[in-house]
């Protein structure tokens, strides 16, 4: 888990602490970014963490920062500056601050989800009409963009209309987050197809710079904002083997794990066998992606 900043980094100024990650303001205004090794599923951040999840998210994010950087401006500056401290070297992204859009901007290839269930109940997905007959996993017709809302910590995230996201942020700006959201979606996709991984969907976070721009922040294309499955493994009408946190879930929803989602209750801690499987699943999610080494990645010194 992140170790938070002590007397040894007075420079580091608290801001916010969410499901995974903590921000900081540093002195001359810029913000870090760390993310930790917690991990949340059904809206509750669990006892357990996970070793080394909040590197490899960074790994990720900055990986795929790379490959959009001419589809869409964002806001990482440096994960190696001497700003940030020795113990978060490798899990820090030092960042432009931005001001977020309170939406939850979801982009979906496949069938899944929260997004079968609103299917199997109206037909639609966030009111765009689907054709009849689909099956859990099946690929849609074309991406379709699914906001939502940004819950707090212990709540949960709803899906919306594109109608009320652009009474919420006005309807020039849904229109370039829609269509931003689609043209990234795409272009990862195709390069995660590239290496045997089909991204199911995924979710983005964006906000205004200074100057107005509409900048791609927080992470992105992780297997904690993203469904990966393998490729070839990929069988519609069942739950797909995957490459993110949805074995967490599964084995939360499991008899073994003895919890009840409907419950007060929050779920208990998970066994080691579980937190290694995630683990590994994370790690070959990274280096299936990057064809790099996780091992070679930012570590602290």
């Amino acid at each position: 888990m992140t170790t938070p900043p002590d007397e040894s980094t007075p420079h580091l100024d608290h801001v916010h602490s969410g499901k995974v990650r903590d921000l900081y303001r540093l002195p001359d205004g810029r913000l870090l970014v760390v993310a930790s090794d917690r991990i949340s599923a059904f809206d509750h951040v669990l006892a357990s963490t996970i070793p080394d999840k909040g590197r490899i998210l960074t790994a990720m994010t900055v990986w795929w920062f790379e490959r959009l950087a001419g589809v869409v401006p964002h806001h990482l500056l440096s994960v190696d500056d001497p700003l940030i401290p020795p113990h978060l070297r490798g899990r820090a992204m030092i960042c432009v601050p931005l001001r977020m859009l309170p939406v939850e901007a979801v982009a979906r290839g496949y069938l899944t989800g929260s997004g079968i269930l609103d299917y199997r109940a109206t037909g639609a997905v966030c009111g765009i009409p689907l054709p009849p007959g689909l099956e859990d996993g099946d690929l849609l017709p074309e991406p379709i963009f699914t906001p939502a809302t940004k819950a707090a910590i212990g709540e949960h995230d709803e899906n919306v209309s594109f109608e009320a996201v652009a009474a919420t942020i006005g309807e020039p700006t849904a229109n370039r987050l829609r269509d931003l959201t689609i043209e990234i979606y795409r272009t990862a996709a195709e390069i995660a197809r590239e290496r045997g991984i089909l991204l199911a969907d995924t979710k983005f976070e964006f906000g205004h710079d200074e100057g107005g721009r509409l900048v791609l922040g927080d992470e992105v294309l992780t297997p904690d904002s993203s469904r990966f499955w393998p490729a070839e493994e990929w069988r519609p009408g069942r739950a797909q083997p995957s490459f993110d946190k949805q074995y967490v879930r599964n084995w939360l929803l499991s008899p073994e794990s003895g919890w009840d989602r409907a419950s007060d209750e929050p779920p208990p801690p998970l066994p080691d066998d579980v937190v290694a499987a995630t683990r590994a699943r994370y790690v070959e999610a990274y280096e299936r992606l990057t064809g790099r080494s996780f091992e070679e990645w930012l570590r602290p010194s």
